[in-house]
C-alpha cells in the first residue's frame, strides 16, 4: 500500500467515524436548554462564537448559502435575543451581527449538555481507547484548520 493509498484509507475511516458520531448526537435530544437553535440558527451562532461578528452577506458565504436564506436564520435568532445588531466601527453603513449573553449561555449550556452525553459514552471504553481519543483531540482540531 502507497501512502497515498493509506492516507485515503484513513481519511475514509475518519469521515465515516466522525459522520455517524456527529449524527448520533445530533438524534439525542438536548435536555434542559430551553428554545434550542435549529441546526442553521445553531451553525450560524456558532460561527458568530467563534470567528466574532459579521455581516449577513459574510456568514452566508461562510455557511454556503443564500443571503435570503441567512436573513431568515439570523431573524430567528435576533427576535429571541441570541444575537445583536451593531454598526461596524470601521464603516457605519454596514451592520455586523454578534452574539449576545443569552447566546452565549445557550451555546455554553448545549456544550454542556453534549460534552455530559459524550462522557457518559466513554466510560464504555477501556483504558487503551481513552488514551488514543485524548492523543487525537489536538490531531482532530488541526486537521479540521486544513479543511
Amino acid at each position: 500500500m502507497t501512502d497515498h493509498e493509506a492516507l485515503e484509507e484513513i481519511a475514509s475511516g475518519l469521515a465515516l467515524s466522525v459522520s455517524l458520531l456527529r449524527r448520533r448526537l445530533r438524534q439525542r435530544p438536548v435536555e434542559g436548554v430551553d428554545g434550542m437553535p435549529t441546526l442553521p440558527e445553531l451553525a450560524a451562532l456558532v460561527r458568530l462564537d467563534r470567528s466574532g461578528p459579521a455581516t449577513n452577506a459574510d456568514l452566508a458565504k461562510a455557511e454556503q448559502i443564500s443571503p435570503q436564506a441567512m436573513s431568515a436564520t439570523l431573524g430567528g435568532l435576533e427576535q429571541r435575543g441570541l444575537i445583536g445588531r451593531t454598526a461596524d466601527p470601521a464603516d457605519g453603513r454596514r451592520i455586523l451581527l454578534a452574539v449576545t449573553d443569552a447566546g452565549q449561555r445557550m451555546i455554553a449550556a448545549k456544550r454542556a449538555v453534549r460534552t455530559e452525553q459524550l462522557a457518559g459514552a466513554l466510560v464504555h471504553l477501556d483504558a487503551d481507547e481513552i488514551a488514543t481519543l485524548r492523543a487525537a483531540v489536538p490531531a482532530l482540531e488541526r486537521l479540521a484548520e486544513h479543511l
